[in-house]
Order: C-alpha cells, then structure tokens, then sequence
C-alpha cells in the first residue's frame, strides 16, 4: 500500500511539472518591481491559459527569485497561471 501511495505521488507531481512547461509564454514590458511584496506589475499581451486579453497588471511572483534582476522598463517573456486562487509569475526572463 505504501508502495501505491508513494507511486501515485510522484505520478501527480510530474504530472504537474508537465502542465506548467506546456502554459504558453506571454510577452511583455515591467512596470514596476515591489521584491518586498513579491510582486511585479507588466504591460502584458494576451494570457490564453487564464483568458486574459491585453492589459496592464500586478501579479504575484510564485517565487520571489524570480524577480530578481528585473527593473522597470525590460523587455520581458512569462508565464502565468492560478496558484492557490492568485495569478502568479510563474517564469520570467529579460528579452522580447
């Protein structure tokens, strides 16, 4: 039994894992960057995995790393998806 438990587990993480490799990449520019808050705010293009057109807004870094480096103004490619009921940053890297 333990043996089904740990298996199933594993199972649902790299089930997870895939999920996020396959949420599509959003470009976009920062606005701001509050590393206190863990937060990041870009002008972005649309989001199709959360039904998302074109805007401006704040999101959540899943990873306040992830922020690390990044300033207003810079180019930026993510992804973003629903973590515990917040969208969320869930990659990002400089560059269009």
């Amino acid at each position: 039994m333990k043996r089904i438990a740990i298996s199933l587990i594993a199972a649902l993480s790299l089930s997870g894992a895939a999920l996020a490799q396959n949420l599509p990449t959003v470009t976009g520019t920062v606005e701001k960057v509050d590393t206190t808050q863990g937060k990041i705010t870009i002008d972005h293009g649309p989001i199709q995995n959360l039904n998302m057109e074109a805007m401006t807004m704040v999101f959540r870094a899943q990873d306040p790393n992830l922020l690390k480096g990044l300033k207003a103004g810079d180019k930026v490619q993510f992804t973003a998806d629903r973590v515990n009921g917040q969208i969320s940053v869930t990659s990002i890297k400089k560059g269009s």
